[in-house]
């Protein structure tokens, strides 16, 4: 008779977190994709109307509405609030990173901004978690119960699960960058190729800023986009509209 052999197979379980085997940089494009649900898409932080009061209406207009919003406006201070919450997040201050978003929360200057901010934030932490979830975040998210700036969430679960705040910052900005240019497209003031050029332009810009704020304090976050401001409030009762900022 034959010998019969029975080999065992043993699962070997990791429990090494998702995102500390990915490379960081996949890791945000997955996140900061516009297939992530936060319902980005549903934005366009003042873009409407600018294009409807006629401050957009063609590349070269784009571009420099684009560039001053990423100067002047929420791409640089939304990039200082998520490097503070990626500090926060990375040494384990839950009340640091409460007050980070506090601050954040607090510095929209409309309802509709508040809500692009608060919506994308609190639907960003509950996906990442319900997908790339590991303790730190968990822990901190306890804290992060109600609103939930969108930057914060993402620096919050970048720090959580340890990526390199200068990559996350480039990331994030490059990523809000195109999400405006995709709003532009849709509002029709310019083409595919053009918007294609604009984020051209412009990458080497966010690219810089995110390298300029990584140190600086909490208190030089906040924008100086008055027109922008101003627009915000006239869209909420704007006639005619498809995005909800």
């Amino acid at each position: 008779m034959g010998t019969v052999t029975t080999i065992t197979i043993t699962a070997i379980h990791t429990t090494i977190p998702m995102a500390e085997r990915i490379p960081d940089a996949l890791v945000l494009l997955a996140w900061l994709s516009p297939g992530y649900p936060v319902g980005a898409y549903a934005y366009s932080h003042g873009l409407e109307w600018a294009v409807e009061a006629g401050d957009v209406r063609d590349e070269a207009s784009l571009r420099d509405w684009l560039a001053d919003v990423l100067t002047h406006g929420a791409g640089r201070s939304d990039a200082i609030l998520a490097a503070h919450a990626h500090r926060a997040a990375a040494a384990g201050d839950a009340a640091a990173l409460v007050a980070v978003n506090d601050l954040a929360l607090a510095l929209s200057p409309s309802r509709e901004l508040h809500l692009e901010t608060s919506q994308q934030g609190r639907s960003f932490l509950d996906a990442t978690r319900a997908a790339w979830d590991v303790p730190r975040l968990a822990d901190l998210a306890a804290h992060l119960d109600g609103p939930v700036a969108y930057p914060v969430a993402v620096g919050a679960a970048s720090g959580a699960h340890g990526l390199a705040r200068d990559t996350v910052l480039a990331a994030y900005l490059a990523a809000f960058l195109q999400n405006l240019v995709s709003a532009s497209l849709r509002l029709a003031p310019v083409g595919q190729t053009a918007g294609t050029r604009v984020v051209a332009a412009l990458m080497p810009l966010a690219a810089s800023l995110a390298e300029a704020v990584w140190d600086l304090p909490l208190d030089e976050a906040g924008t100086a986009t008055i027109r922008l401001d101003l627009g915000s409030f006239r869209h909420e009762t704007q006639y005619t509209r498809i995005f909800r900022s």
